[in-house]
């Protein structure tokens, strides 16, 4: 009978390991971690990466934006400010990271919201080139600001998907 021994270095072991750790670690950040959904977004610092943003959801818009400007993310939340937030954070996002900042804000007509009646718009609010959230809003009375998702279903506008 042969017996074989071999001497293992400690340190070697846990520096492989930690290596390990990191690189999954590292894949876990870049793939997202999550489901492969539009709601991290880089690189839209131009229209069309923004207008293709939007695309990404469904959505068929006016290419041109119909406004665009600055707007300051309230420093201190207040209710209208939570709200909205919810709706942020249903989707991924969390606007209360931003406080106090100044981001870019892009509004987009679409064309092809479900039985719409009324003008529909879809706000981006973008800083450093990402998508920190946003919305599509329905004009109409009896319209809601909603998700960047597709409706599947329209007969209750008032609650956000």
């Amino acid at each position: 009978m042969m017996v074989m021994t071999a001497k293992v270095d400690k340190k070697k072991i846990v520096m492989i390991l930690i290596a390990a750790i990191l690189l999954v670690a590292g894949l876990i950040m870049l793939l997202g971690g999550k489901d492969a959904s539009p709601t991290v977004s880089t690189g839209v610092s131009n229209n069309d990466a923004r207008v293709a943003f939007l695309k990404a959801f469904g959505w068929e818009v006016t290419t041109s934006p119909t406004e665009s400007g600055q707007v300051r993310i309230p420093a201190e939340p207040n209710e209208v400010f939570d709200r909205y937030n919810e709706l942020q954070k249903s989707q991924g996002y969390d606007l209360s990271a931003y406080g106090g900042k100044t981001v870019m804000r892009y509004v987009y007509k679409i064309n092809n919201f479900p039985g719409a009646t009324e003008p529909v718009y879809a706000t981006l609010l973008i800083y450093k080139n990402q998508v920190i959230g946003g919305d599509v809003t329905d004009t109409s009375a009896k319209g809601a600001i909603r998700s960047f998702k597709m409706p599947q279903n329209t007969t209750s506008p008032t609650t956000p998907t």
